[in-house]
């Protein structure tokens, strides 16, 4: 039996602190045996540079996954294609840097881990997600491997559409993109573990890990006001997936709600 962490995507600051002061008792905790994160908002909310990137492995990140924001920060685009470990969408044209997919062994069993971006309201030119998701069938297939999808999509109408689609074909569809976990973590009767959004890493009290009266501020002004981290109550969301290997099901999906303490530099800790 497996068991796979899929954190909620880690937001600036307060995110990176959390995953310091409370991922390795998560892991303990739930007998973790490989860590998947959202990244693409580690650097101050937006995009992850190289620099943070580097921190994933020592933080206890074994793949990382981004979406849209993934190349908001430009050093990120000539160093992609050295970080294996770092997925941006498969569905991005050939000619974009970096990989969608990759392929590791657990327990003696191959897995293809691969990342897809949603189409609807997404504001980058990608293929079809669903096409995408044909071709990772094909491959699954072919080389006899265990599929596992982490699906960076907008609408919900849209990521339970992907997993009817994956349904019993795929051992796990993890959807991202809003960083508010849902209520609608289950495993299928063919053995897919899905959930519509799996959270955030950062602050609690906050608008999707930023502080609340700047994002108050930019709904009553309409001015492009720059996001502010927050550090109120810091959290850890996500979902371990239990999946028996040998017979290429997930058995059961565990929502993650860990509060931890975070610290502002030159604050309080919260």
């Amino acid at each position: 039996m497996l068991n796979i962490l899929f954190l909620g995507e880690i937001v600036g600051r307060p995110g990176i602190q959390a995953l310091k002061n409370g991922l390795g008792l998560i892991k303990n905790k739930y007998a973790v045996d490989y860590t998947i994160a959202n990244v693409e908002g580690m650097t101050n909310g937006f995009g992850i540079g190289r620099a943070h990137s580097a921190q994933l492995e020592k933080l206890g990140v074994d793949l990382a996954t981004g979406g849209e924001k993934l190349f908001y920060k430009i050093d990120m685009v000539e160093y992609l294609p050295k970080a294996q470990y770092i997925l941006r969408g498969y569905n991005y044209p050939q000619k974009c840097p970096g990989r969608g997919y990759k392929i590791v062994t657990l327990n003696d069993r191959k897995f293809l881990i691969a990342n897809l971006v949603g189409n609807a309201d997404m504001k980058a030119s990608i293929q079809n997600a669903f096409l995408s998701a044909e071709s990772l069938l094909k491959k699954k297939e072919e080389e006899d491997l265990l599929l596992i999808v982490q699906f960076h999509a907008s609408t919900t109408a849209e990521k339970n559409t992907m997993f009817h689609m994956l349904d019993g074909k795929a051992v796990a569809v993890i959807g991202t993109h809003t960083k508010v976990i849902s209520a609608d973590a289950h495993v299928s009767e063919k053995g897919t573990a899905y959930i519509s959004d799996n959270g955030r890493v950062g602050s609690f009290l906050s608008v999707g890990g930023f502080d609340s009266q700047t994002e108050i501020r930019k709904f009553l002004t309409a001015l492009p006001l720059r996001s502010k981290e927050c550090w109120d109550e810091g959290i850890i969301e996500g979902v371990v997936v239990k999946i028996d290997e040998k017979e290429g099901k997930s058995v059961e999906i565990i929502p993650i709600l860990e509060k931890v303490g975070i610290k502002c530099p030159g604050g309080k800790e919260n």
